[in-house]
């Protein structure tokens, strides 16, 4: 199973692609989709889309995961994560590809066990399940990889529950 997962945001997009076989996980790729700071919103937005469309085209995943959208102090910041998330969402489900969304907790508890790991300690799990050499960069890529890698989990085991 090849899994797509996203950390939405409107500046940069984190990604990353892992392998997922016989509860062997694999690093594909990893990066962000970044856009341009001075750019208008519809073109950023587009620029994401198109982006993520070429991920898709050249990976191929089988499913992918997003990272739920996590209400902070910042209402302008949230929406704007939100549009981004939006056209991720569209973007998955033009190219037919099945879709996981996780709270951010979740993914720390899929990740690490504990549901409010700091950051560190997730990047740091991220590494030793993909066996890295060092911690993906930036945050956003292997925040990403940690949604991939919580979807490949919880993909795994509702699959084992089907047979």
């Amino acid at each position: 199973m090849r899994v797509l997962g996203l950390d939405p945001g409107t500046a940069t997009t984190g990604y990353g692609i892992i392998d997922a076989v016989d509860g062997r996980l694999t690093m594909v790729a990893y990066g962000v989709i970044a856009t341009p700071a001075g750019d208008p919103a519809p073109q950023r937005l587009l620029s994401i889309y198109r982006q993520l469309n070429a991920l898709l085209a050249e990976h191929r995943p089988t499913t992918a995961a997003v990272e739920q959208l996590f209400f902070g102090r910042n209402i302008t910041t949230a929406i704007a994560v939100g549009q981004a998330r939006g056209v991720l969402l569209l973007a998955l489900a033009e190219a037919d590809v099945t879709l996981g969304e996780y709270s951010p907790p979740k993914v720390k508890e899929a990740v690490t066990g504990y549901g409010k790991a700091e950051k560190a300690q997730v990047q740091l799990m991220v590494r030793h399940m993909l066996d890295l050499a060092e911690t993906p960069q930036p945050d956003d890529a292997a925040d990403a990889l940690a949604v991939a890698i919580a979807h490949a989990q919880f993909e795994a085991f509702r699959l084992a529950l089907e047979q």
